[in-house]
């Protein structure tokens, strides 16, 4: 590839992709460089980025992605805490529509002292992505990283709008803007995190991406990690999160540098199998909210609480904020028990926010209606 590089050439690399080709690490640098800045037609990019997507993505394509990403199309920040950052969330583009576990999760283990560091970004290929159900619950997202700096130092938590030009000032809210269709970005773009954590748990659609994920988050500079795909009961690909429908496949990177793979049964950890309609999200934000709410509440059990409890455990295990799963689900459950979800929650309301009174005006009615 050269600074010569012409639409031609570019349509080229299109037509390399549909011929199931693998592009090296320079090459896929070089056309994403282009994309991001709007050096081809949009007709060009959307190509390219769904026949990328249908070939499927490889670990250097993905690597390069985020490298010309984070390089080229993300703020940095550094949040002054004296622990290492944690980030949890999925790549979205999988066969179940469920209701938004991870933002559960993830408020959870910070009411337990995990440093949260989230990235996300608005529905996409799901009913509710995560910005969406942040914002339902009362946290500003549109607000500048180093607001969201702020809340991680004094709350413990705080989200990044990847869809923000705040965030990512040059083009990946453009683009993600106008595709409905899962790509590669729902895996590269979702790394490049404006804090960059070393720790995370990272839910794929493809139980095939895991090893290859844990291996760029390695590469990256992640210290420990979970890259999970929570399969159907049948063994089918099934969720981006550990699951309680049937068997979850997983890769750990430890502290090491070794990845290990291995899996685990909703029953080892004492769960009843739920079934696709139990997990499934309602596709109504405020419903979602509602929902969350009345588990922050510790009022609501069932199998879409064993589900949150079971990734709120992973976080806190790979946090160190517990010995193992089992530990970690353990304490997940006394969160909730006690509402301490529901404090920081308001916590966080409080702090990532232009304006408090409108925050502080939803949580107080969801709380009151949950």
């Amino acid at each position: 590839m050269t600074d010569t590089f012409t639409a031609k050439n570019f349509g080229d690399a299109v037509t390399r992709l549909l011929k199931k080709e693998n592009f090296n690490r320079e090459e896929m640098r070089f056309l994403f460089d282009r994309i991001l800045n709007n050096q081809e037609t949009e007709m060009h990019q959307g190509a390219f980025l769904a026949a990328l997507s249908a070939k499927g993505e490889t670990a250097d394509e993905i690597a390069a992605a985020w490298e010309a990403i984070y390089e080229l199309d993300t703020v940095k920040v550094k949040p002054q805490v004296d622990c290492d950052l944690l980030e949890n969330s999925g790549t979205g583009m999988d066969a179940i529509k469920t209701f938004n576990i991870s933002t559960a999760a993830s408020i959870a283990a910070s009411a337990s002292g995990v440093h949260m560091a989230r990235h996300g970004a608005r529905a996409i290929t799901s009913k509710c992505g995560t910005v969406d159900m942040v914002e339902a619950l009362g946290v500003d997202v549109e607000v500048a990283p180093s607001i969201t700096k702020e809340s991680i130092e004094k709350c413990g938590i705080g989200v990044f709008n990847g869809m923000s030009p705040l965030v990512h000032p040059m083009a990946l809210g453009r683009i993600l803007s106008q595709i409905s269709f899962g790509t590669i970005l729902n895996t590269a773009a979702s790394l490049a995190n404006p804090a960059m954590p070393t720790l995370g748990v990272r839910g794929v659609y493809n139980p095939e991406m895991i090893v290859p994920v844990a291996e760029i988050m390695r590469e990256i500079g992640y210290k420990r990690g979970m890259v999970i795909h929570g399969l159907q009961n049948d063994g089918s690909p099934g969720i981006d999160e550990a699951g309680t429908l049937g068997e979850t496949v997983y890769a750990e990177l430890k502290e090491d540098g070794t990845i290990e793979k291995n899996s685990f049964f909703p029953e080892d950890f004492g769960f009843q199998r739920a079934s696709a309609q139990d997990i499934a999200s309602t596709g109504d934000k405020e419903q979602e909210s509602l929902r969350l709410v009345s588990m922050f509440k510790g009022e609501r059990e069932g199998k879409d609480f064993d589900i949150v409890a079971l990734n709120t455990g992973i976080i806190l295990y790979v946090g160190g904020k517990a010995k193992s799963i089992n530990q970690g689900i353990e304490t997940a459950k006394e969160l909730f028990a006690c509402k301490k979800p529901l404090d920081k929650l308001e916590q966080w309301i409080s702090i990532q926010n232009k304006n408090t009174d409108i925050g502080y005006e939803r949580f107080e009615s969801l709380v009151a209606r949950a």
